[in-house]
């Protein structure tokens, strides 16, 4: 039997070896990601994203709790920092999920981010693909927290949470690192610390400037007021973020954030957004590769003589950065 055909059997250990494979990118592992790509498309991918400090973490291990409650079976891809020393997941991760120890329709996967930007691995796309292959109707997504390039999470989740927590010195961090507007769900983590209510108040009014709350219109010549909250999301042509409260330590508000997720699933599926988002999310992936590809094809091609003289150039100010590219592009067609 295949590697591939093993984990559409939901082998356990065949998915361990083939995402092994896949992150040390071998001609096995891309062999195996093109058999699996047709079962694709089913998983509901979530990504959890903000500063650090604010316990993504815990309120992962909240959530696939709260999915096995469900009977769905859970993935959870946790991004890790990578170590200096060795280049490998610093794996805190994993440490602070013992309560999904022993569950075999959860499986938790931490990847080093290898100084990615937006703290995903280059193979997280692949890895997620494989699990959705495998059959997980959940796919948690945790990542590093790594500032405004976090945005990149955006990008390949069908639903973003972004975690934020009171009393980190300014109200609102994912405003500060520029990731408030990719947010489906704003999650107010450790709501059970002083400064709460400041910190909720600053990210509704954040949502307020860039959702109006209020909706103005003409009926039967009378100028009529509806709260945002009345008009239901399936029916509105944008989904409007909601604001969350949760302390993830003992599971408070777990559930209404669940719902919240749910609601947001909801209106993907009957507006098109899904697909719209799967679009996106594959042409994300195809753009990247094509440049990982192009890159290191053109580096091979290129003597080690060579770049290092280019390079030398530039430091001296003889040969600008866009002239040493183009005289490569020029030289590889000549």
């Amino acid at each position: 039997m295949s590697l591939s055909q093993a984990v559409l059997n939901q082998d356990r250990l065949a998915l361990s070896r083939l995402l092994t494979r896949i992150e040390n990118d071998s001609a096995e592992g891309r062999a195996a990601l093109d058999e699996l790509f047709p079962h694709t498309g089913n998983a509901h991918l979530i990504g959890i994203t903000g500063a650090p400090g604010t316990g993504k973490s815990t309120l992962v291990n909240q959530l696939a709790l709260y999915y096995r409650k469900a009977e769905k079976r859970v993935a959870i891809v946790a991004v890790d920092p990578s170590s200096p020393f060795t280049g490998g997941a610093v794996l805190g991760d994993r440490v602070r999920m013992r309560d999904l120890s022993g569950d075999k329709n959860v499986f938790i996967r931490s990847m080093a981010s290898r100084g990615s930007l937006g703290g995903l691995a280059q193979t997280t796309a692949a890895v997620v693909q494989v699990f959705d292959a495998a059959g997980f109707d959940v796919i948690l997504i945790e990542t590093v927290g790594a500032g405004q390039a976090e945005v990149d999470i955006a990008k390949l989740a069908h639903t973003t949470l972004v975690v934020e927590a009171p009393g980190l010195g300014d109200d609102i961090q994912a405003i500060k690192a520029g990731i408030l507007e990719i947010a489906d769900v704003l999650v107010v983590n450790k709501a059970d610390r002083p400064g709460v209510e400041n910190t909720e108040r600053a990210l509704k009014g954040m949502l307020e400037l860039a959702h109006p709350a209020k909706r103005v219109f003409q009926h039967h010549g009378q100028q009529m007021v509806v709260e945002a909250s009345e008009t239901p999301e399936a029916e509105s042509p944008i989904w409007i973020p909601v604001v969350k409260r949760t302390v993830a330590k003992d599971g408070t508000g777990i559930d209404e954030l669940g719902e919240a997720i749910e609601k947001h699933l909801a209106f993907l599926r009957t507006g098109g957004e899904w697909a719209a988002r799967e679009r996106a999310q594959l042409q994300s992936t195809f753009d990247a590769l094509i440049r990982e590809t192009l890159f290191k094809r053109f580096l091979d091609d290129l003597s080690a003589e060579g770049y290092q003289e280019l390079i030398s150039k530039m430091v001296e100010r003889s040969l600008s950065p866009w002239s040493a590219v183009q005289s490569l592009l020029n030289g590889s067609e000549e």
